[in-house]
């Protein structure tokens, strides 16, 4: 198998190498699986604003949101393929190509959202690097937000109250042994399929940031949020190599500096749109929303750490820890 991974990137990169440059207009197709008004749909629009501001109209960013180009997976493999130019994907995903990066799924990993945002931009950024052999080229991390539980069968105030409850979690291995070390019966499920799954009582519950709770409505089909915060989630801007690689000089500084300001704008905004949405998701009169003692959480996920240390690398998880405060 890993002779076939070898075969599989030396082709990647030969192509990447082939491709010739850009004539004329540049036009970049950007995927992502979120609704437009969710803060990191926002952030590709504006991202694709200041690509044509900055560009004077020479480059152009096409956005699709809403799974237009496919689920994550999907455009994972477009962008190694070359089939999709860029993308805003989450870590839970991309971990399936380059595990490291999956550090940042473990449970409650940051101190606050400044410990994550340092320790994104800098042990974040130094893992990025080994994508690019893979055929993609990490940009810098927007925001999805903190990761909430949602549930129809009873209020969850400790983990002993998850105990069976059937909850949907993206297909990744730190998600699943989080919820199994919580007591939950953990049910990979594409984001896509979510809302009907609970309408139908497939799943009993999910977790996400309020962002996805409020845009995607999950307030309709839940009876019980409980601000857990269990996990902070990046959503990592990337390109192709491909695409990369048929863009000027001067082309590729004009992407790598529009995503760095429309990052730090983005994560301003979903900060601040959080709050927001919990007062909306609130005012609904809809779903009960349960304030926890985190403490017992943060216990009881504490093997997950020793479980995925040689898989994200302790010295990656050292770092992040000595960035707190």
């Amino acid at each position: 198998m890993k002779r076939l991974a070898t075969i599989f990137f030396t082709v990647i990169l030969s192509v990447v190498i082939a491709v010739p440059a850009f004539a004329g207009k540049v036009v970049i197709k950007l995927g992502h699986i979120a609704e437009p008004i969710h803060p990191y749909g926002q952030g590709a629009d504006h991202f694709a604003k200041l690509v044509k501001e900055k560009s004077g109209g020479e480059i152009e960013v096409k956005v699709f949101p809403t799974s237009q180009l496919g689920g994550q997976k999907d455009l994972i493999e477009g962008l190694i393929f070359g089939t999709v130019d860029m993308a805003l994907v989450g870590t839970a995903v991309l971990g399936q190509f380059q595990p490291q990066i999956s550090l940042f799924d473990l449970p409650f990993l940051f101190q606050d959202r400044e410990h994550a945002y340092k320790s994104l931009d800098t042990v974040g950024m130094k893992i990025g690097k080994d994508l690019e052999p893979k055929g993609i080229k990490l940009l810098g991390y927007m925001e999805n937000g903190i990761r909430h539980l949602t549930n129809n069968i009873r209020p969850v105030k400790t983990p002993a109250d998850m105990t069976d409850l059937k909850i949907r979690v993206m297909t990744n291995k730190i998600y699943i042994e989080m919820m199994k070390a919580l007591g939950a019966s953990p049910t990979p499920m594409a984001f896509g399929e979510l809302y009907s799954a609970m309408q139908q009582g497939t799943v009993d519950g999910q977790e996400n940031p309020s962002a996805h709770i409020w845009t995607k409505r999950f307030f309709e089909v839940q009876k019980y949020a409980s601000k857990t915060a269990h996990a902070y989630a990046p959503e990592p801007v990337v390109i192709s190599m491909i695409t990369w690689s048929r863009l000027t000089p001067a082309q590729q500084k004009i992407i790598q500096d529009s995503a760095d300001e429309a990052i730090a704008w983005q994560r301003q905004l979903s900060e601040k749109q959080d709050k927001e949405f919990w007062d909306k998701i609130k005012a609904t009169g809809k779903i009960e929303v349960i304030e926890v003692d985190r403490t017992a959480f943060i216990e009881a996920t504490r093997p997950v750490y020793k479980q995925f240390a040689d898989v994200v690398g302790q010295d990656n998880i050292d770092a992040v820890e000595a960035l707190k405060k």
